[in-house]
């Protein structure tokens, strides 16, 4: 299942919401995409929707609880990525 949570974090002169899956990375990725929302906008383990996205995302589908609730399904599924784990790419060395 989809979830999201109330937009409550200013950005870019917007307000964004988060949206995540209790199942896998793949459904997640493929329900951001019936929404509209551009790859671009994963991070790690959820999607940052904008706030004119969220009646899409409810109305075809995702589930709207707490930003606490968002969490803790994210923990639960075993999905959730910390900052600190995520490995980033090296640099390229210089020739």
């Amino acid at each position: 299942m989809i979830f999201v949570d109330p937009p409550a974090w200013p950005a870019h002169g917007r307000l964004w919401a988060h949206m995540v899956s209790d199942l896998s990375l793949d459904e997640l990725h493929a329900f951001a995409a019936r929404i509209g929302a551009p790859r671009r906008a994963f991070d790690r383990d959820h999607y940052d929707v904008p706030a004119e996205r969220l009646e899409t995302a409810v109305r075809l589908g995702a589930r709207l609880v707490s930003s606490r609730e968002i969490v803790a399904v994210l923990r639960a599924s075993g999905l959730r990525k910390p900052k600190h784990t995520v490995r980033r790419s090296a640099p390229p060395v210089p020739d």
